[in-house]
């Protein structure tokens, strides 16, 4: 795990300056505090930062065949770099180290571009062709590394975080109106926006080459889902999900420094606690929670149980009230792009607490995504029924729910299941409000027509893939690609590496992802409930009590009463500040009324709001 960057003039072929690259390396210091290179040849320069987790001694970087034709900076791991090394060797290729940055030099002599179809892991990486001049850019099928971008018409800079990029002698790019509507509406900004204007991150799955002055982009990870038919068993699917976790997992131990797992009281850590137990893996655990005085169902309790009965050991960190108010600006600063979920606060003091002990740890993301874990995933399966009903039907009972208070959630699904264009029901279903009430939040004239729509065009090619699924699987697929790539990994990739600390995804693994995406949405959604193959495969490994604990909205509740009694003047700061910087492009009136719903129990904003904060803290990190 380390921090890239990179330019490349490939119009004009000037000389890069090196100091310029070792500016742009020195920024991104905390993703990588053990080693630093640089690598220069005329119009291409890289730079570098280690944090040093296999082959500690040999891996460092840029690095290059034994000729010096290709060159690489890679950040993340590969896990299946010694089968793809043994298969290299086997067609005559010579490695000097045991890293696994090398098999992404001698697979693109081997493969050329289609390196990365070969690979299993997560990586932003830039591959150096210096006999063709050829620069490319890729990123992970799933998303969980990150590379940023500013293309102009004669040149590229790039780097695994924005901050690289604005040091590179540029001015501070203008704010993107268009990606800050869709970050009011989704409380993240889709792949490949961002909110600076002329920035922007490769898409999961994509790649971006520049050759004889012509950049392009492609989808490499183009998996097209085709339902089992027949369907497996139930057994014979269980068993399989359990195949794939155990591998993943297997693989993902590779390290050469100490590993440890981010363990919450929920079922999809505490199933990574098992599956480690199943490799003869003892790992130390690492929770977060808010204390009872708090939230009289703390998530510490039961993160404690699980570890206990597990027979690991488990390190716990409890925050407050002022903990939430203190870091957000700090959190601005190290997500640079905002996201908007109230867990980014629980997750900054966990990865704090867990780099003291481990560089490396595993994290449980993805089983709520692939399996139907969300409420919203129950309207999904269960939408049909409401599009059978007669129209008449559909308006008594919608305006009969639509009076009750604070029924945000009731409402959205409403107004998205009756959608009869797929993308356009899912880009609702997505939506925290409906997009005329975000587009009412900006002063007149500020918004270009359409903007809600852009959500489309980052969707572009995804649509065709998703023709042969059922709607819960096609919605489920976008998630993967799109929402939890550009929030929730998104986030713990920037906050895990403040603390110089590495995350891993093992449920995310491409294999687990295209198994489950042939799976009917019975496999997923069944009787009322979320995650049904996953619980089965859960009910093996954990005790009766985890598994059948209710699934909680973590952290939201706790935000939630903080946002209502305000005991500091924070959100009234921001809100009623006449001079408050959102007021540039938001009607204060309109931001207000939100405000004084929520406060007034009128109705649960506190999404919104959240956003509106992230927002304004992100106006006055970036622009003054």
């Amino acid at each position: 795990m380390c921090g890239i960057c990179g330019q490349f003039n490939f119009k004009s072929r000037q000389p890069v300056d090196l100091n310029r690259i070792k500016e742009m390396t020195e920024v991104i210091r905390h993703r990588g505090p053990d080693d630093e290179g640089f690598y220069v040849s005329g119009e291409l320069g890289f730079g570098f930062r280690r944090l040093s987790i296999i082959d500690l001694a040999l891996g460092h970087q840029p690095m290059s065949d034994s000729e010096k034709s290709v060159w690489v900076v890679f950040n993340g791991e590969i896990y299946n770099f010694p089968e793809l090394k043994k298969e290299l060797q086997s067609r005559g290729h010579v490695f000097r180290t045991n890293s696994d940055t090398e098999v992404i030099v001698y697979g693109y002599k081997e493969w050329g571009c289609d390196v990365v179809t070969h690979l299993n892991g997560m990586f932003g990486f830039a591959i150096w062709d210096e006999i063709n001049r050829r620069l490319i850019l890729a990123r992970d099928r799933a998303g969980i590394k990150l590379l940023y971008y500013r293309l102009q018409k004669d040149r590229i800079v790039f780097a695994s975080e924005v901050r690289s990029i604005l040091s590179n002698g540029e001015e501070k790019p203008s704010l993107n109106v268009v990606a800050l509507n869709l970050f009011l509406r989704y409380r993240y900004t889709p792949s490949p926006l961002t909110l600076f204007e002329g920035i922007r991150k490769l898409a999961p799955g994509t790649m971006l080459v520049i050759e004889n002055g012509e950049p392009r982009i492609k989808r490499y990870w183009d998996y097209k889902p085709q339902p089992f038919d027949p369907p497996p068993t139930v057994e014979e699917a269980e068993e399989q999900l359990l195949f794939l976790y155990r591998k993943a997992v297997r693989r993902q131990l590779l390290s050469d420094v100490p590993i440890g797992l981010l363990l919450s009281g929920g079922l999809d850590s505490g199933l990574l606690l098992a599956l480690l137990g199943l490799e003869g893996s003892d790992r130390k655990t690492f929770s977060v929670g808010y204390g009872l005085s708090n939230d009289a169902h703390d998530e510490l309790i039961d993160a404690a149980y699980t570890a206990q009965q597990l027979n690991a050991p488990n390190y716990s960190v409890a925050i407050g009230q002022a903990d939430f108010e203190t870091i957000l600006p700090k959190l601005t600063r190290i997500l640079e792009e905002p996201v908007a979920t109230a867990s980014i606060v629980p997750m900054y003091y966990v990865c704090q607490r867990a780099r003291l002990d481990v560089k490396v740890v595993l994290l449980g993301q993805g089983p709520d995504e692939l399996f139907g874990g969300y409420i919203r995933h129950l309207g999904i399966q269960y939408g049909k029924y409401w599009r059978s009903l007669p129209g008449f039907l559909q308006k008594w009972i919608g305006s009969g729910l639509s009076t009750l208070p604070r029924n945000e959630a009731i409402k959205r699904a409403l107004y998205s299941v009756g959608e009869k264009d797929r993308l356009r029901r899912y880009q609702q279903i997505f939506s925290i409000l409906p997009a005329p009430v975000i587009d009412s939040l900006f002063r007149d004239g500020s918004l270009p027509n359409g903007s809600g729509d852009e959500i489309l065009n980052c969707w572009d090619g995804l649509g065709p893939l998703i023709q042969r699924v059922d709607e819960l699987t096609g919605f489920s697929f976008l998630e993967i690609r799109s929402a939890l790539p550009d929030e929730l990994l998104m986030y713990s990739d920037k906050i895990s590496m403040h603390h110089s600390l590495e995350g891993r995804v093992p449920f995310l693994d491409h294999e687990v992802i295209e198994f489950v995406e042939k799976l009917p949405a019975a496999f997923k959604v069944r009787n009322g409930g979320g995650k049904w193959l996953h619980r089965r495969v859960c009910s093996r490994l954990l005790p009766k009590e985890v598994v059948q604990r209710k699934k909680r909205g973590f952290a939201c509740t706790v935000v939630d009463k903080w946002f209502r009694s305000s005991l500091s003047a924070m959100m009234d700061g921001v809100f009623l500040d006449d001079h408050a910087l959102m007021y540039s492009y938001l009607n204060p009136e309109q931001v207000r009324r939100l405000y004084h719903e929520h406060t007034h129990n009128i109705s649960n904003n506190y999404k919104i709001l959240f956003s509106l904060v992230f927002f304004e803290q992100w106006l006055r990190e970036y622009t003054r």
